[in-house]
């Protein structure tokens, strides 16, 4: 039976931002934009959040500060509360862990974002043409239909600062109205203390040939003070999404990004955490006050936690398939021992199960298909005294937890809300092999 028109009392909120409901026949609904103990009315109305009225609303229950909230695809839970949303995030993580089997373990410490708003220091839009005018955007959410954004509350003020200008600048500038009809996307990058701006175009086919083309509008966006001090152009490999060759630049080829003692040079293209506000606990979280002979980072990125760990340790390994990425590890290990290998982590443990060195600490930090089964028993066998999985994803957390589990136990886990707004949320997870203790 369709739960349309019904009144549904929403049980709880599930990963991927719906609330879940039964109807009265005990099939399971999923309510997009609803709360924990709401009562709504689902299925051709024209209430809030798209076909959906909150008949009783939670106490939780926020203003969105964003126009754009329920049509774009990004955030999933401006309409809660950050106390809520936290205690959503943290349920979730739970639920997922013991649905998986793995229930040992110890009570989840929850840190959120100072600041819910302004809190990425990146953001990727498109860049399409609407109403006769160069926009940039999002997608509607659960479609591939760009959404034309007047407003991003979530990133950094300097970089919708940033996008505001470039829109100006395709509708003043010739030069940047080429460019920006060549891309397909646009990322903006900041530093941490956001003062200084990264701009990249991403482009599909061809580009202007005019010389001095690019440059001039890169000084159009310098002109508009909004802090850009690196800009260029990529080939977008469409399948992949990933930038590819260098088309154009202008300024610096990165940007640097300060954690704590260390500075980190952000190529274009380079992955780096989004969170401006957390990423310094982040790194304390795994590195901390371990140390020892030998330590490995894997899917190690531009270091930041081998940088850290470069501190305690006699030596570290470092680990990423990026080439860009590799570049930056490079440039960071310089001790001699220290190594940057350049191939992907499931590549490397196959090598290292047959090779005599072991590891005291291996830290990974995987994509959201998480590290994978076949990797996760191989670490089984190198057997280091601990482990520090930091995970995107809690449903492939949950399935490399049931193969690491076979000898290692969870003594910490954390959640860290990187991602506030959205239902994404990321995990550190200290795992001790089970005959080592403390």
């Amino acid at each position: 039976m369709s739960a349309a028109g019904q009144l549904l009392r929403v049980e709880k909120a599930v990963y991927g931002g719906d609330g879940l409901a039964r109807t009265g026949s005990g099939e399971v609904a999923f309510v997009p934009f609803a709360l924990p103990g709401e009562v709504v009315r689902t299925g051709g109305l024209d209430g809030e959040a798209g076909g959906t009225e909150i008949v009783e609303a939670s106490p939780d229950r926020d203003v969105p500060a964003c126009v754009h909230f329920g049509t774009c695809g990004g955030c999933r839970y401006q309409m809660a509360s950050y106390d809520a949303q936290l205690a959503i995030k943290t349920a979730i993580l739970r639920e997922t862990l013991d649905r998986a089997g793995i229930v040992d373990l110890p009570e989840a410490r929850v840190w959120g974002s100072p600041e819910p708003y302004g809190y990425r220091n990146r953001i990727r839009l498109r860049v399409r043409e609407a109403g006769g005018e160069l926009r940039l955007g999002y997608s509607v959410r659960g479609t591939n239909d760009f959404l034309p954004v007047t407003m991003c509350p979530i990133a950094a003020p300097v970089l919708w600062a940033c996008a505001e200008a470039t829109m100006r600048a395709g509708a003043e500038d010739r030069d940047a109205a080429e460019w920006l009809r060549a891309a397909a996307e646009v990322e903006l990058l900041c530093d941490a203390e956001a003062a200084e701006v990264q701009v990249h175009l991403l482009c599909p086919g061809p580009v202007p040939t005019r010389k001095g083309s690019f440059e001039r509008f890169a000084q159009a966006l310098v002109g508009a003070g909004v802090g850009v001090r690196s800009m260029g152009a990529s080939r977008l490999h469409v399948a992949s999404g990933r930038a590819k060759e260098t088309l154009a630049a202008w300024g610096a080829d990165g940007l640097a990004y300060r954690v704590g003692e260390e500075s980190f040079w952000l190529k274009r293209g380079s992955f780096f955490q989004v969170n401006r506000f957390l990423v310094p606990r982040m790194a304390e979280l795994v590195c901390g006050e371990r140390g020892g002979t030998l330590a490995w980072d894997l899917f190690a990125g531009v270091g930041l936690f081998a940088r850290g760990l470069a501190r305690r340790f006699a030596q570290v390994t470092a680990v990423e398939a990026s080439p860009v990425a590799v570049e930056e590890l490079r440039r960071g290990l310089r001790r001699a021992g220290d190594l940057a290998v350049g191939e992907t982590t499931l590549d490397f443990l196959r090598k290292a199960v047959l090779q005599r060195e072991r590891p005291e600490l291996i830290v990974l930090d995987p994509p959201r298909a998480g590290a994978g089964e076949e990797a996760c028993g191989l670490l089984v066998r190198l057997r280091p005294a601990e482990i520090v999985y930091v995970s995107c994803d809690p449903t492939t957390l949950a399935r490399d937890l049931k193969v690491l589990g076979a000898r290692y136990r969870v003594s910490e886990l954390h959640m860290m809300d990187l991602f506030p707004q959205t239902y994404h949320l990321e995990t550190v997870m200290v795992l001790r092999r089970e005959d080592v203790a403390g």
